[in-house]
């Protein structure tokens, strides 16, 4: 049977070179399986037919049967345009296409009977359809009898006639010359187990389908199968590095652990923190490399559970490092740790793209000879110059915002891997966790310090600044300091500087009194740097910024956030912006500035910000909201989460039957080397050929 994933797409009858280009770059369809999986996003039930008399405002896709009675062509240039006048008899409607008028012309003859097939607009007085999609009468068999399926497509294929009616022709095509009949991708145990339909009929009725019903088995089977061959591959890769892959062994809990936790540890750990301190031991002195995430809320104390692990491993005879994404979260790490270990003796560097040649020259050999135990830094540390003495920790912070590739290369700087520890204040909802991370132990921190007291948390309309800006005042008065956060979109990023530069005239206006600062990403390091300075030694009073004060920028004066345009940005972003206050003992604000006009879903969304502070049901709400798809960091992830089909907000009980069952599998049969699971293996090898290996390093 024909291999359908070596098989170049431009070899399907109807695509050829020019096309085939396009299918790749536009919607990543290089093969003849790409195309296959390339399921539709919606149906429209083309069983009934409208009449034109029938026809209202805001009515959804409809079908008609009649005649075309003439053509003009109307306009000239860019709006020249085809006109065909339609009527079923009873009533005429206007049919329009804005390019491709002579094939049309050619095509579709007055006085032949169609079936129309578009969404009617109304245009003055009249109806009209654009673009239609357009039938002989003697195909109604084929094209009116009932679920139709949409495709995805770009303005660019639609230019190159691959809307998505030509993408139906083409796997109608595709199957066809296939003979409707698909390799099977399960083993004959699997399927018995699983009781679902084959994956011949689940491609037939999720292209095609011949009933709601049939169409819903298709949709369980393949995103079954999608969910089924992720975790397959994560649990295997996963088993495969506790197996293979031999660990630091730190099992000394020495001076430096021991000195610190008794003469420098500021408060007491919590029990949260307590437990998650004995899993990293527990790793860390098992022989085998620790791959552990560990997740915390904001301001849970991820950063001394952090420095508790380094001091292990500085115990043992092991450098350690840090590895941040943002210059300002390295500094802010960097300057934690050194006010955590005081006047012990312990060399710390900091390493970014800011640090000065000279400084730079000193600290390469100092890291190289072991004389620095650890190194705090940005991207710099994965830079070819910087080689370890005995890595025996690496940490790295905000993970999601490093690429694979980057954080390959930092564990790569060791024979012998070091214990990874990946660590993020964006909490994970537990089933992405089980497709990003599904393969690294996982801890988490669900206590705050004691004393801190929750953040208040309201949402005001942008019409009522007055307001606002009486209550900032009230609080400076007291004492304490405001962050202003306004968002910064790639899109619209020129009117985003415009917006924050006006809304520092207004606040330096409003409050002359007061010190006013302002920290965006078009600033040189060193500028931003002293600007923060400012507002971490208490000099401003209201620092305004873009999103990259989102993490790590530490002050406990700070009672305030007013985010602007909270509208305009996802749960998981104003929840870690929140979290940048509410770090002293004093209560602390979080005030979303909205328009009044939102759409339900970003009521809803500010609604929940309102309701709880809980990172964790927020990220489960963002998750139901949003999709996967836009949480932030998931297309960097180690599996690659392009899911075709199925929706990790929705499909979690799927999710778990497809991990559970590939655990029972791999627990006996860890290789797939087995007759029966050599289709499983084969077909593992075939999905994930081009990413074997990167689950090995989170």
């Amino acid at each position: 049977m024909l291999e359908l994933d070596k098989r170049s797409i431009m070899y399907l009858p109807g695509v050829g070179p020019k096309k085939a280009e396009i299918l790749q770059r536009e919607a990543e369809i290089a093969s003849f399986e790409d195309l296959l999986y390339y399921f539709p996003y919606k149906y429209i039930d083309r069983s009934r037919f409208y009449t034109v008399a029938e026809i209202t405002d805001n009515m959804p896709h409809i079908q008609l049967k009649g005649r075309i009675l003439s053509y003009d062509t109307l306009g000239e240039g860019r709006t020249r345009r085809l006109v065909a006048r339609f009527s079923d008899g009873t009533g005429v409607i206007e049919l329009v296409w804005f390019k491709g008028i002579a094939f049309v012309k050619e095509k579709y003859h007055v006085g032949k009977e169609y079936i129309v097939f578009g969404k009617p607009v109304e245009f003055g007085h009249t109806f009209n359809i654009p673009h239609p999609d357009i039938d002989p009468i003697e195909q109604a068999a084929q094209v009116a009898n009932g679920l139709t399926p949409f495709y995805n497509t770009s303005e660019r294929m639609k230019k190159a006639f691959l809307n998505s009616r030509a993408i139906q022709n083409l796997q109608f095509t595709l199957l066809n010359m296939i003979e409707w009949d698909v390799i099977e991708t399960l083993s004959p145990d699997v399927l018995d187990q699983i009781k679902m339909t084959s994956l011949s009929e689940a491609m037939r009725n999720i292209h095609f389908p011949e009933s709601m019903e049939k169409l819903k088995a298709a949709r369980l089977r393949l995103k079954f199968d999608e969910l089924f061959f992720i975790q397959l591959h994560i649990l295997q890769t996963a088993t495969f590095r506790k197996q293979k892959l031999k660990g630091l062994v730190c099992t000394t809990v020495g001076e430096r652990f021991n000195t610190f936790y008794k003469d420098y540890l500021p408060f007491d750990l919590t029990d949260a923190q307590k437990r998650v301190m004995r899993e990293i031991r527990v790793d860390m002195g098992s022989g085998r490399q620790m791959n552990r995430l560990l997740q915390g809320d904001v301001g849970s104390g991820k950063t001394l559970v952090a420095l508790l692990s380094m001091l292990l491993a500085l115990d043992n005879n092991y450098q350690a490092c840090m590895m941040a994404p943002t210059e300002i979260l390295a500094n802010q790490h960097y300057v934690t740790v050194m006010n955590f270990l005081g006047d012990m003796d312990i060399k710390i560097a900091l390493l970014t793209g800011s640090t000065k040649k000279k400084d730079r020259n000193k600290i390469l050999p100092a890291i190289a000879s072991g004389e620095i135990d650890i190194v705090i830094g940005t991207h710099a540390l994965i830079e070819e110059t910087v080689v370890f003495s005995t890595l025996g920790l690496a940490i790295i912070d905000e993970q999601h915002r490093f690429g694979v590739e980057q954080r390959a290369r930092l564990w790569q700087k060791n024979e012998q891997v070091p214990h990874v520890l990946v660590m993020t204040a964006t909490p994970i909802p537990r089933t992405l966790a089980m497709t990003l991370y599904g393969d690294l132990d996982v801890s988490v921190i669900d206590q705050l310090p004691p004393g801190r007291k929750p953040i208040l948390t309201l949402h005001r309309y942008d019409n009522r600044k007055a307001e606002l800006y009486d209550f900032l005042r009230k609080e400076i008065r007291l004492g304490r300091q405001v962050y202003v956060v306004y968002p910064l979109i790639e899109e619209s990023e020129k009117l985003d500087y415009k917006a924050l530069e006006e809304g520092f005239k207004v606040f330096t206006e409003v409050f002359s009194e007061y010190k006013v600062c302002m920290v965006h990403g078009r600033m040189k390091p060193a500028e931003k740097d002293v600007e923060m300075q400012k507002f971490i030694s208490g000099e401003a009073n209201i620092l305004l910024a873009t999103t990259v004060i989102e993490v790590g920028v530490n002050v406990p004066n700070a009672s305030v956030m007013v985010i602007e345009s909270a509208e305009r940005f996802g749960l998981s972003q104003l929840h870690q912006l929140r979290g940048r206050v509410g770090r002293g003992s004093e209560q602390s604000y979080c005030v979303l500035v909205s328009s009044f006009k939102l759409s339900n879903d970003t009521r809803k969304r500010l609604e929940i910000m309102v309701q709880t502070s809980n990172g964790f049901e927020i990220a489960e709400a963002d998750l139901r909201l949003r999709g996967h798809g836009d949480l932030e960091g998931t297309r960097q992830s180690g599996v690659g989460i392009d899911l075709k089909i199925a929706d990790l907000g929705s499909d979690g009980q799927i999710l778990q039957y497809a991990r559970d069952l590939a655990n029972d599998i791999l627990s006996s049969d860890n290789d797939l080397s087995s007759p029966e699971h050599q289709i499983l293996a084969a077909r593992l090898k075939t999905l994930f050929a081009h990413k074997i290996g990167w689950g090995l390093i989170s």
